[in-house]
C-alpha cells in the first residue's frame, strides 16, 4: 500500500457545546513540540487514564511516535483554539492489517474537560473511520474514568469489563448496519 500524502481535506473548524470554536487538523511531524507541550501540561492523573501508567518524561521516540504516522494506517487530529496555536486536545485511531477495525485514544489538556471538545474530537475519529471503511472502532478505558465511560455510552458504545482486568473496560462501536 502506498503511503498517503498529509490529508489536508480533513481540517475542520468544531463548535463545542459551550459555543466556542476549535480548529482540528491531522497531525504533522512539526507538531512534537507541541504535543510535548500537551503532554507536560496534562495533569498526572489525565496522563494515567490515557496510558494506563504515571508517565512522568516523553522521550524523542516516543514523541517521534506519536506525530509521524502513516496516514493509510493511522490518523490523529490535534485540536487547538487558533489555527496554528498550542495544541489542546488529540484523538488517534490506529487500524489493524486487515483495516476492518481501529482502535481509539484521546487525550485533553487538563483545563479544557468538560466543554464539548472530547466529545467534538470522537464524533471526528468516528467520522473518520466510516470513511475509511473500517466495521469498528475500539478503545480501552479504565473503570474510574467515568466521564469517558458515559460519553462512549452516549455515543453508541457497547461498553463491557475486561474479562482479564476487572479495572479496564472494553468499549467497542460497530460502524456498519
Amino acid at each position: 500500500m502506498a503511503v498517503r500524502s498529509y490529508p489536508s481535506n480533513w481540517q475542520r473548524v468544531l463548535i463545542l457545546k459551550d459555543g466556542s470554536r476549535v480548529f482540528a487538523r491531522p497531525i504533522r511531524p512539526d507538531d512534537a513540540p507541541k504535543i510535548l507541550s500537551l503532554l507536560r501540561s496534562v495533569s498526572r492523573e489525565d496522563l494515567r487514564l490515557r496510558f494506563f501508567d504515571s508517565i512522568k518524561e516523553f522521550s524523542h521516540e516516543f514523541i517521534v511516535k506519536l506525530t509521524q504516522l502513516d496516514y493509510s494506517r493511522a490518523m490523529a487530529f490535534v485540536a487547538s483554539d487558533e489555527a496554528e496555536g498550542d495544541i489542546v486536545g488529540v484523538v488517534r485511531l490506529h487500524s489493524d492489517s486487515t483495516r476492518e477495525t481501529g482502535e481509539f485514544a484521546i487525550l485533553l489538556k487538563s483545563d479544557r474537560k468538560g466543554r464539548g471538545l472530547g466529545w467534538a474530537l470522537m464524533q471526528l475519529i468516528i467520522e473518520y473511520a466510516r470513511s475509511e471503511g473500517l466495521k469498528s472502532i475500539s478503545g480501552q478505558i479504565l473503570h474510574e474514568n467515568s466521564v469517558m465511560l458515559n460519553m462512549c455510552r452516549e455515543l453508541g458504545f457497547e461498553v463491557k469489563v475486561d474479562p482479564m482486568e476487572l479495572d479496564i473496560y472494553d468499549v467497542s462501536l460497530a460502524l456498519t448496519g
